[in-house]
């Protein structure tokens, strides 16, 4: 039978027509249908044999949406949920859909509105509203390594991006710190806590207006720092825009910028870097 290669070759050379070359890939696509990442985990032979093709499908498929099943696989955590843009019933049905294949589901961004429908409709969900965030879990939310991760804010107005990091590291078995107000404003603040922070296997500093506390912060700590510029600031901040492109611009080193507002992003990352060190240590 030919493969794919040798089907695009012969459309190029015009021997043979679209139509036929559609047909023919369709019947090779069909091939690999059999390979679900559900009958993967139920056979671990087959899993260890076919993993690389059961990471790219997505088994079910709404007309909203299509579920990526095979990102854990890929990536090390399930498919999150971003709910803004979303109707509450395309987040319930999707969030239905992920937790029968999920350990846990994640959901960002969730407007009140929306999670009172999740809640009626998923009444084992928790939604944490200063995060605007929803957490299913087949298990209670517990540490899987030793150390944690320290989010840390300048004011107290950062709190709901903060807390939206916080529960993204939590969701991916860290432990978060959320250490609030100590901008640079009143520096000595910074430095009552600055033990605990240096503590952390990985640092999320979160800060709007000027963006200074990420670049002061990174001076002090042998941690890599994820910094999170906020929409939070008076007109010439732009919306957030001053701070990102302060801590873009910062002098200190082991800095790394996620984009404004993106708290999501940030627990991610400093998620992954934890998770990372833990296994060297292994």
């Amino acid at each position: 039978m030919a493969n794919m290669t040798d089907i695009l070759e012969q459309v190029r050379k015009g021997q043979l027509g679209v139509e036929e070359a559609e047909r023919l890939i369709r019947g090779l696509t069909a091939e690999a249908e059999p390979f679900t990442a559900r009958q993967i985990r139920k056979n671990e032979h087959d899993r260890t044999d076919n993993v690389d093709r059961t990471k790219m499908i997505d088994r079910e498929t709404f007309d909203f949406a299509t579920l990526d099943y095979g990102r854990e696989q890929r990536t090390g955590f399930p498919e999150v949920i971003y709910a803004a843009g979303k109707t509450a019933e395309q987040l319930c049905a999707i969030f239905r859909a992920l937790r029968s294949e999920q350990k846990i589901v994640l959901a960002t961004r969730v407007s009140q509105e929306q999670a009172e429908l999740l809640l009626e409709r998923e009444s084992d969900v928790v939604y944490h509203a200063d995060a605007r965030v929803a957490i299913w879990s087949s298990r209670p939310l517990a540490p899987e390594r030793g150390g944690y991760v320290a989010v840390v804010a300048a004011g107290t107005s950062d709190w709901q991006v903060a807390q939206e990091a916080a529960w993204t590291v939590r969701a991916m078995g860290s432990e978060a710190r959320v250490i609030v107000d100590v901008g640079v404003a009143g520096i000595h603040r910074l430095f009552a806590r600055l033990e605990e922070i240096r503590g952390a296997a990985a640092i999320v500093c979160v800060a709007g207006m000027e963006g200074a506390l990420a670049s002061v912060l990174a001076g002090l700590v042998d941690k890599p720092v994820i910094a999170v510029p906020t929409s939070v600031g008076y007109g010439a901040n732009f919306g957030g825009m001053a701070a990102l492109l302060s801590m873009l611009n910062a002098c200190a080193t082991g800095i790394a910028v996620v984009n404004i507002d993106n708290g999501f992003g940030a627990g991610y990352m400093a998620g992954m870097i934890h998770r990372q060190t833990d296994r060297d240590k292994k």
